[in-house]
């Protein structure tokens, strides 16, 4: 862990002289304050993706608990925050405005269905009545148009800016977490399908880091990039731009040797196919013991048994593939710190909803009758830990000073 040149000199007391001995437990919480405070982030420094993508899958898991459009809108400051203060500038951290749009389209799109083809839910509240859109009876229980209550709307604003959320989560982790070092912490047995992954993922940011360029480049000319005419002649370069980077990586795949496996014996083979089918059984038993008021003496146990053969099947797995990591990233106690915080957020927000008589009603504002949402103070102050990324992950380099190693 790489700390700041403070860190390593000697505590000082008000004449100058050295004090290592320290003054009791002030002293101690001193070095232990000063060795958590946020570095400037280096190579060798960064926090491990996989922390990354840990704290914002938390954050998602406590949006899909509840639609109370507060604590949402607080799920969506804490990762937007995060964001600002720990985002580099390396072309997939600028992805982050476009999953904001697209949770914007995804919040319109869904208040734009409840207007036109309705709501399940009943409403005395009437805005606006749109022409019905006569259907044949095989249609029934479908209708366009028709009356829009302010029941509905609301209902369709809190569903909708659940899935809004969610994606603004994602798109935290995309902006935050390297993906090519993503890949290579992954087991050896899960390395191809990781690497469908974040070519998957890095395909969007990369597209609209070449819409930028070129859009800033058409501007430099005194040429249109806006409207119908300027998207038609921004996206052939842009195409072309994208199959040069997939030939580019499929070459740089076969020279590196993609694809290929060692010799493995028969009866690890065996020991895998029996590991895998064994887990799979385990982890559905385990679930659906869960989730079921029977089974919850065996639900437990045989989903931990499950995970086990899961995991020794992607260890034996990984001697198929001949792979060694140049310099693998370490999970440092920052990492633990990122993850832990994204996980205290969703499982605080679990207990409250399984223990407390009205979290219902405070995680699930009714909409009939229509109601004004409030804010629940302890799911609101666990939300808050969420933003624990923004005081010990290492701070991003000044602007111009460096771009970040892949």
């Amino acid at each position: 862990m790489t700390t700041d040149a403070h860190d390593h000199a000697p505590d000082r007391d008000s004449t100058g002289n050295g004090n290592s001995s320290g003054s009791g437990s002030g002293s101690g919480s001193g070095r232990i304050l000063r060795k958590l405070r946020a570095p400037r982030a280096t190579r060798t420094n960064a926090v491990h993706p996989g922390a990354w993508w840990i704290w914002a899958l938390g954050l998602g898991t406590a949006a899909s608990r509840t639609t109370n459009p507060l604590l949402l809108g607080l799920l969506v400051g804490v990762a937007g925050y995060v964001v600002a203060a720990r985002r580099t500038e390396a072309p997939w951290a600028r992805s982050y405005g476009a999953f904001v749009k697209l949770a914007l389209a995804v919040l319109g799109i869904r208040l734009a269905f409840a207007v036109l083809l309705g709501s399940p839910i009943p409403g005395t509240h009437t805005l606006v009545t749109l022409p019905e859109l006569p259907l044949p009876a095989w249609a029934e229980g479908i209708r366009v148009g028709g009356r829009v209550t302010a029941e509905g709307l609301v209902f369709a604003l809190y569903d909708g800016l659940k899935l809004a959320t969610l994606l603004i989560c994602v798109g935290a982790a995309n902006a935050l977490a390297n993906p090519a070092r993503l890949l290579k912490s992954l087991p050896g047995a899960l390395y191809e399908a990781g690497v469908a992954v974040v070519v998957a993922l890095t395909f969007a940011p990369n597209l609209i880091a070449d819409v930028q360029r070129l859009r800033a480049a058409r501007r430099l000319r005194g040429r249109p990039d806006s409207g119908v005419r300027g998207l038609l002649q921004v996206g052939l370069p842009v195409l072309e731009g994208a199959l040069e980077r997939s030939v580019a990586l499929a070459a740089a795949m076969d020279a590196r040797g993609y694809g290929r496996t060692a010799e493995v014996a028969p009866a690890v083979h065996r020991t895998t196919a029996a590991l895998t089918l064994g887990g799979l059984v385990g982890v559905c038993a385990g679930t659906y013991g869960l989730l079921t008021a029977e089974g919850g003496s065996y639900g437990l146990p045989v989903l931990l048994a499950g995970l086990g053969a899961a995991l020794g099947d992607l260890w034996l797995g990984g001697r198929r593939s001949l792979r060694t990591r140049y310099r693998p990233d370490a999970w440092g106690v920052r990492a633990w710190l990122v993850a832990a915080s994204g996980a205290a957020v969703a499982a605080l927000l679990i207990l409250y909803a399984s223990h407390d008589p009205y979290a219902y009603a405070a995680l699930h504002p009714d909409v009939v009758p229509l109601t004004a949402p409030t804010l629940p103070l302890w799911p609101a102050a666990a939300i808050l830990l969420g933003l624990t990324p923004a005081l010990v992950a290492p701070s991003p380099a000044p602007r111009g000073f460096g771009k970040e190693s892949s």
